[in-house]
């Protein structure tokens, strides 16, 4: 199956809005295996929303549009894909019966052209709007092809395709169960984990593998449609067992994970403690970390030592030290994690210096940065890095970057890796 993904709304020509709608659709149809081949957008236009539906299926098996089902005027996509189909609107009892018990609920009155968006194309099956009032629909047409009208606010669409839509697209009459399992790399990019994947991703077929990169990290989803639960975990396994073979080294969760919910858990299951020496970063990774509830059980305390002098005073620091190898070293980046362990008597300690740019320190090129990680009784261990982008983005790569290198650390003391 392959689709093509249509948005209806003048104001997504204009930029008044993104099109955000079309990059979830694809993310979505891509993790079940379903290629998109084309994206459209189409303004609020009877005759050109004909001909644009007209090409799509020229091209694609299956059409989604997003937008048009509201109540005004220019909402036209229903009447434009009935007329494309030849079939009638009628109302839907149902859908009805929820429009008038949402504005009832929200103490509304109901106008008159509210009831437009209960009308549905005769045949359709008809997909519930549980967030809103506009119920989306699947028409079958003669060719085996189909065209899918969702609602535009997202808040309703992404409820809809994935409660309403996907199940019923991949069969969910057969009783075949869909699962996914989401795998989380870190320190590989994107490109690169597609080339040493290349062929398990061009030979999918059950399960599904879509990558997908999301804030400096890359995921894979591995989805599985199948009837028997043993034989889904077992597809599931025997999947991921492949792709660990090949990149397994950056693996650092499953699904709804991060680093920080990462080092936070194995710092909470090992009885640990924390402490961070922030000089560019300027308290980045101490605020990663109290963001999540509980993080006063683990972090003991963070030091924000921006010069050479607060490094000295701060976290002791040496003159030598700073003298033969510079604020931004190997050297430095271990006497501030011992300084910071000693200081607040923590169990583990993270120390970053670096240049964020976007001039040179001295000789240093931005994106030059340095991670210490201090555990008591062993060397601390120092992580030189070369980063790109800009400033902002520098810091916040060296502190994901800190999370993984200490998360590393925890999983060897756990001895799970």
């Amino acid at each position: 199956m392959n689709a093509e993904i249509i948005a209806v709304g003048s104001e997504l020509l204009l930029g008044q809005i993104a099109n955000t709608n079309g990059q979830y659709i694809s993310k979505q149809l891509a993790s079940v295996g379903v290629d998109v081949y084309s994206h459209t957008v189409v303004g609020d236009n009877e005759d050109r929303l004909f001909k644009t539906i007209s090409e799509g299926f020229a091209r694609a098996d299956l059409l989604i549009l997003t937008g048009g089902l509201g109540p005004t005027k220019d909402d036209l996509t229903k009447d434009t894909v009935a007329k494309f189909c030849e079939r009638k609107l009628v109302y839907d009892r149902e859908a009805l019966d929820h429009i008038e018990a949402y504005f009832k609920r929200h103490n509304r009155t109901m106008t008159p052209n509210n009831k437009k968006q209960a009308y549905v194309i005769e045949g359709a099956h008809v997909l519930a709007n549980r967030h809103g009032m506009a119920p989306g629909m699947v028409v079958q047409l003669a060719n085996e092809k189909r065209i899918v009208l969702l609602p535009g606010p997202p808040s309703e669409m992404k409820p809809m395709f994935e409660k309403e839509l996907l199940p019923f697209l991949l069969g969910a009459n057969d009783q075949a169960s869909i699962t996914s399992r989401v795998l989380h790399f870190f320190g590989i990019g994107e490109s690169q984990l597609e080339t040493d994947l290349e062929d398990i991703i061009e030979n999918q077929q059950n399960p599904t593998i879509a990558p997908l990169a999301s804030d400096g990290e890359v995921k894979l989803r591995l989805t599985v449609k199948h009837t028997d639960k043993n034989e889904i975990k077992r597809l599931l396994d025997e999947t991921e067992s492949v792709i660990m073979d090949r990149v397994g080294d950056y693996l650092y969760g499953y699904d709804e994970t991060t680093l920080v919910k990462e080092v936070s858990r194995y710092l909470d299951e090992q009885g640990l403690t924390v402490a961070c020496a922030e000089s560019f970063t300027g308290g980045l990774f101490a605020s990663e970390l109290v963001s999540l509830p509980g993080a006063s059980s683990i972090l003991t305390g963070s030091i924000t030592a921006y010069t050479e002098e607060a490094k000295t005073a701060l976290l002791g620091v040496s003159q030598k030290t700073l003298q033969d190898h510079g604020v931004v070293s190997e050297a430095c980046a271990a006497e501030m994690a011992q300084g910071i362990q000693e200081r607040l008597q923590t169990d583990v300690a993270i120390s970053f210096t670096g240049v964020a740019g976007p001039e040179k320190q001295g000789d240093l090129e931005p994106g030059t940065v340095v991670i210490g990680i201090a555990f008591p009784q062993q060397p601390v261990r120092t992580i030189p890095l070369s980063l790109s982008g800009g400033r902002n983005a520098v810091r916040m790569r060296a502190v994901k970057y800190g999370f993984f290198y200490l998360l590393d650390e925890l999983k060897r003391r756990n001895g799970s890796k």
